[in-house]
């Protein structure tokens, strides 16, 4: 085998582990709050949850993809090496955020990873496209927003619709419910973060000439359904094996849940993450779940939310860029120094 399918098979492999460990530490995302409520096992949880991120493969298009690949970092600069070190930047920073039980994003930390190594191979900033991330960075705060304020609008909604219901009649109606918002948010999930996956492949391949530049903005050739499924499946499993500290954390210690708080924050977080995604916005769907469950507990009183724990979730989200720009960073100035043609 030619040493450059080598490097190729070596880079879709380690994009495919990222996309594993994205499914792996956002498994929370999508089934903390069914779990924490109680209306599915952790094992059935993560089986229905991971059954919905594949299905996503068929039902969004590819627009996130396109932004990640393409849309962010100069083309020109991208190559194997660039993208193996921005993706090791952002698996040592999940691994680490996952270690500490922080919901941060994988999303970002894949930006910043590819970033950061584009930068230290350029020599300078010159190869950020600044077009492509002005919704990104804006939507960092603008994705928690949307998802606080829709779960507390349909929590406040459910809360007046159904004041003078018999609140066990509500629990068991909203325990079914449930099943439905956990899978429209499982959905959300896999068609949002396996497109991220999918865009950094699609640039390996450009990277090894195996699509054209037209390819890599359009329908990526052949390579289209091969790419989508891969990622698909990728996230699909990380999401079956679950990081279960990070449930915890976003399941009851952000506040404290019941079925009808579930379903309204996950759909609140499904509507957001449908929108975006279709817009090719790349959002974290860790900052949407996160500011819903938040605009939940918010509902009750403001003491219902420990701030304490939401305020070191937002700190570690602040520095995930800039942390995993710099991991990738030095991995890039690492493989230079064994192959100084990277």
């Amino acid at each position: 085998m030619k040493p450059d399918i080598v490097l190729l098979v070596i880079t879709v492999l380690v994009a495919l582990t990222f996309d594993f460990l994205n499914g792996f530490h956002d498994a929370a995302n999508s089934i903390a709050t069914v779990v924490s409520t109680r209306v599915l096992s952790p094992k059935l949880a993560v089986v229905w949850a991971a059954f919905f991120n594949f299905v996503a493969a068929f039902v969004f298009g590819t627009a996130v993809a396109k932004t990640i690949g393409s849309g962010m970092i100069r083309i020109e600069v991208v190559t194997q090496y660039v993208v193996i070190a921005g993706l090791l930047g952002a698996i040592v920073w999940d691994l680490l955020t996952w270690w500490w039980g922080l919901p941060t994003s994988s999303s970002h930390a894949l930006m910043g990873g590819m970033a950061g190594a584009a930068i230290m191979r350029a020599g300078t900033f010159d190869v950020i496209i600044s077009a492509g991330w002005y919704k990104t960075l804006i939507f960092i705060v603008v994705a928690p927003i949307m998802g606080l304020i829709l779960g507390f609008v349909f929590m406040t909604a459910v809360f007046w619709i159904l004041q003078n219901k018999p609140p066990r009649r509500i629990d068991a109606w909203f325990r079914k419910l449930q099943l439905l918002s956990a899978a429209a948010y499982s959905l959300g999930h896999g068609g949002n973060d396996a497109q991220k996956t999918m865009g950094i492949v699609a640039s390996a391949l450009f990277s090894a000439n195996l699509i054209s530049a037209a390819e890599l903005k359009s329908t990526w050739g052949h390579y289209h359904w091969p790419i989508i499924l891969a990622a698909h499946t990728a996230i699909a499993l990380g999401t079956y094996f679950g990081g279960w500290r990070i449930v915890h954390t976003m399941g009851s210690r952000i506040t404290k849940l019941k079925p009808v708080g579930g379903f309204c924050a996950e759909t609140a977080g499904a509507i957001t993450l449908f929108a975006t995604a279709k817009a090719g916005i790349p959002v974290s769907t860790t900052h949407t779940i996160t500011g819903a469950i938040v605009g939940v507990g918010a509902t009750h009183r403001l003491s219902a939310v420990r701030w304490g724990i939401a305020t070191r979730i937002v700190w570690a989200w602040i520095f995930t860029i800039p942390a995993a720009a710099f991991v990738s960073g030095v991995a890039f100035v690492v493989i230079r120094l064994i192959h100084p043609g990277a």
